[in-house]
Parts: structure tokens; C-alpha cells; sequence
């Protein structure tokens, strides 16, 4: 991450939560829809997620009904013994990882199940569809976690200029 934007960026983003607050609620969905699919690819070629690892080691997917049967088969055990072993219900009603860090996270940042992950670590940090602007407290949220929201999120404030 040699990119000057993202030299103390954990701090710069916790300054700038309010102002990002601000700028998802008034920005133009189709100005920021249309830009965030470079700025996606721009954000990626700047930061190696397995140099970070921050969100599989803090924070854990949704686990739909669809991944924990595509995982269980892939771990070669049944649907109930993943929940059992590594799931529970959280307060929103959804299946999460039992604990933090991920099971499935090496000590190389690598996740032994990458090819059957869940669907939200597959689509995370969601910088390249509208969920950026549809949920922005999550978008908030990962942005004080995640060095590619952050960087989206700067670079649309400063087209926003």
C-alpha cells in the first residue's frame, strides 16, 4: 500500500466518518454508480487484501442457505455439523462465524475455502455495486476497517470537488 492516499488511512478514516456520512447522503447515485466500477479496479491494484486481512479477522459474512451447503459439501460434512462447528444465529437472525478471526483464515491471510466462500466475502467490500450508497452504515462501517473502502470513498469525494 505505497499509494500516499493510503498512508495512515485507518486514522484518516475514523477523522472522516462524518464527512463520508455526508457525502453518501446528497451524493448523485448515477455520478457515483458510474464511477465506482474504475475506481473498484483502481482501489484493487493498490492494496493486497492479504496484507490486510482485517475483515475476515474482525467481522464475519452471512452465511445464506446456498453457501452453507456449497461449504459443507466442499468440507465434505453435513449442512447441521458446519452450523454446529462453526456457525451461530446472530441478532439480526442471520447464520455468522461462530468466532473471530474466520476458521477458514490462515496465518497467511489466505482462507482455506476461498473457491466456496460465502457470497458476501465474495462480493466484499461492495465497492463496485450500489450497495456502497443502499446501506451506507455498513458502507461506513467497512470504511473504518477496509483500506479499499476508504479509497473509494476518497477518491469520490475528491471528484465530487
Amino acid at each position: 500500500m505505497s499509494d500516499e492516499l493510503l498512508r495512515a488511512w485507518e486514522k484518516k478514516s475514523g477523522d472522516r466518518q462524518k464527512q463520508y456520512k455526508n457525502y453518501l447522503h446528497r451524493a448523485d447515485k448515477n455520478t457515483v454508480l458510474k464511477a465506482i466500477p474504475a475506481l473498484h479496479e483502481e482501489a484493487f491494484s493498490k492494496i493486497d487484501c492479504l496484507q490486510c486481512g482485517n475483515c475476515c479477522k474482525g467481522y464475519s459474512p452471512r452465511f445464506k442457505t446456498p453457501d452453507i451447503k456449497r461449504i459443507a459439501k466442499h468440507l465434505k460434512m453435513k449442512d447441521g455439523d458446519l452450523i454446529n462447528n462453526y456457525l451461530r444465529v446472530d441478532s439480526e437472525g442471520d447464520y455468522v462465524m461462530r468466532e473471530t478471526p474466520c476458521s477458514f483464515l490462515g496465518p497467511d491471510n489466505y482462507c482455506s475455502i476461498y473457491e466456496v466462500r460465502p457470497s458476501d466475502c465474495e462480493r466484499f467490500p461492495y465497492t463496485n455495486e450500489d450497495v456502497l450508497l443502499k446501506r451506507q452504515p455498513l458502507t461506513l462501517k467497512n470504511s473504518s476497517f477496509c483500506p479499499a473502502v476508504y479509497y473509494v470513498l476518497e477518491k469520490l469525494i475528491e471528484m465530487d470537488k
